[in-house]
């Protein structure tokens, strides 16, 4: 637990701090919500540029040590509202931290998101392992996009958080800077609708659902695209006078690239496009804004042509990966009453009617919501929804049932947003010198914003319940015979709950990784040629010598190829 939080707050300090001085820097003087966005894109730019150096993720720490330091006394005397932002920022940190808190409540220890999901947690742990030690992975030669891996081994080696604890805390800490990130689109209103809009946008049922898994790569990219949107927005609406000021959305489309690669652009790119038809930016401030982004990106672009060929963009492929089937796009919208965001109308406690009329009422919702925008000539917004859009509809028609339902968690946020700022700006409209209070000509308005907080925030709840937690290894006994195996080989028989529901293979791979490791199900042992050690699942793990080895050569692959043949999911 301590780990876990502590690396939360280490990351949540470390953006806030050199996000505002990159804004500052940029000619803005006033605290900006977009802050964690801007600071965490540069902490997975920093830390990936930084990791492979002498010393193994000990200079990433240094560095961003000494960021923070100069951020704070830069921004010290010079940034202004910064009292007015704490007050305003910290019950949405709070409640954010205690909703991604609710898994680990419900299962009653700290581990590894999503183990019952998704194993892919798996080989993110392997590959960070590997830069912390210096050594070369297959994810690395492949082009994988690891700038978040990245903070997670300067954690480990600045803070002495350990990979599992820092994986769990980079996405709990990707959450809370979500949720304070949308007060940039809720900064006039008054304090609970604030609070409730900018929870519930971070946290909408599809990005939950994500959270659920450990999915924090997509998490991620869902936060980057709705920071990338209000950055354009702030642009015109904030920092008009300032030449500087689409620099802020490139350097948020910067840590897209470090985390999602080329395929992040697909999102950005495609909204800065429809922007630029709408809005018409001026060219010497895009220029800029331009000039800054390809130079940031450049080191990666060699990684970005490799990570073309990577298996999860074959069409033909396994694309259901862990899902049962196609994924409802009107999941985005924020209402599915479901705790499993993979099953269909129906299939759970609740009656398919429920469902039914939850998207109904939510879709009319959203259309009101383009109109409102539009007819407030909400360019950047608008943008987003379209570029949000058009992966979905491509990954639908010529991708797999897996892409496609990346996009709706991606889009989900911008989804959200459409749906709530037009509602909570009608409920609550300026009236005379007091400021906001309730308009009651308009009753509808507070009327359908309650229930759709209530109905969509209790929808995202039961995502986070649901959550699956590991353990943080699955015994200690089993950390300590990776060192007494060595290379191995060895096989490993483990229960066939732990194998075929919990997705246990990859994550006992990972507990004896560096060596060749076999693992079967306790149900049909068979001892593989060549194996000298056997682990089994008896209680506790158990580890036997196998006393007549046969000579042949081991069938049991290295660790790191079990891992490349199974491939993580984008």
């Amino acid at each position: 637990m301590i780990g876990t939080y502590a690396a939360v707050l280490a990351i949540c300090a470390a953006s806030l701090a050199i996000g505002q001085a990159a804004i500052g820097l940029c000619g803005g003087r006033r605290w900006s919500c977009l802050a964690p966005a801007v600071g965490l894109a540069l902490l997975c730019a920093v830390c990936w540029g930084t990791v492979r150096m002498p010393g193994d993720g000990v200079v990433s720490a240094v560095v961003v040590l000494v960021l923070v330091v100069a951020a704070v006394a830069y921004l010290w005397g010079r940034v202004e509202g910064g009292g007015e932002a704490l007050r305003v920022g910290w019950p949405v940190a709070f409640g954010a931290l205690l909703a991604t808190s609710l898994p680990f409540v419900v299962e009653g220890h700290f581990g590894i998101l999503g183990t019952g999901f998704n194993p892919d947690m798996s080989q993110h742990l392997l590959a960070a392992d590997r830069l912390a030690t210096g050594q070369v992975s297959q994810l690395l030669n492949q082009g994988y996009p690891l700038g978040p891996h990245s903070i997670v081994v300067a954690l480990d080696k600045g803070l002495g958080i350990g990979l599992v604890q820092g994986f769990s805390g980079l996405t709990v800490a990707v959450a809370v800077l979500a949720c304070l990130t949308t007060l940039a689109a809720f900064a006039e209103l008054p304090a609970l609708p604030r609070t409730a809009g900018a929870l519930l946008v971070g946290l909408a049922y599809v990005v939950a659902s994500y959270f659920a898994q450990g999915a924090f790569k997509e998490t991620m990219q869902a936060l980057f695209l709705l920071a990338f949107v209000l950055a354009l927005r702030e642009a015109d609406r904030t920092w008009g006078d300032l030449s500087l000021r689409y620099v802020t959305a490139a350097l948020i489309a910067v840590g897209s690239v470090y985390t999602y690669s080329f395929p992040g652009l697909i999102w950005l790119g495609g909204a800065a496009i429809v922007w630029a038809l709408l809005a018409r930016p001026v060219l010497r401030a895009s220029g800029i804004a331009l000039v800054v982004f390809l130079v940031a990106t450049l080191p990666e672009l060699g990684r970005m042509l490799d990570f073309h060929s990577f298996e999860t963009f074959d069409p033909n492929g396994p694309g259901l990966g862990n899902l049962f089937g196609q994924i409802s796009p009107f999941e985005a919208l924020g209402i599915w009453p479901s705790g499993d965001f993979r099953l269909a109308p129906g299939d759970g406690a609740v009656p398919a009617l429920a469902y039914y009329l939850g998207i109904a009422f939510a879709l009319a919702l959203f259309l009101y919501g383009l109109f409102w925008l539009w007819k407030r000539r909400e360019k950047a917004i608008l943008a987003g929804v379209a570029a949000a859009a058009l992966p979905y509809v491509a990954a639908r028609v010529a991708g797999t049932p897996y892409t496609a339902a990346k996009a709706i968690e991606i889009a989900a946020p911008l989804a959200t947003l459409t749906i709530l700022l037009p509602l909570l700006n009608e409920a609550c409209r300026v009236s005379g010198p007091r400021g906001h209070k309730l308009d009651m000509r308009w009753l509808w308005a507070p009327a359908a914003a309650a229930l759709f907080i209530a109905v969509a925030g209790v929808c995202s709840l039961l995502a986070l319940a649901n959550a699956p937690v590991g353990p943080t290894s699955y015994s200690s006994s089993l950390s300590e015979y990776r060192r007494l195996v060595g290379e191995g080989p060895t096989v490993i028989y483990a229960s066939p709950q732990l194998l075929k529901e919990e997705h246990g293979e990859p994550f006992l791979a990972w507990e004896l990784r560096g060596g060749r490791v076999c693992i079967q199900s306790t149900e049909e042992p068979k001892v593989p040629p060549g194996v000298r050690f056997a682990i089994w699942d008896e209680g506790d793990w158990t580890l036997k010598r196998v006393s007549d080895p046969d000579p042949g050569k081991s069938p049991c692959p290295l660790v790191a190829e079990r891992q490349a043949r199974q491939g993580p999911a984008r």
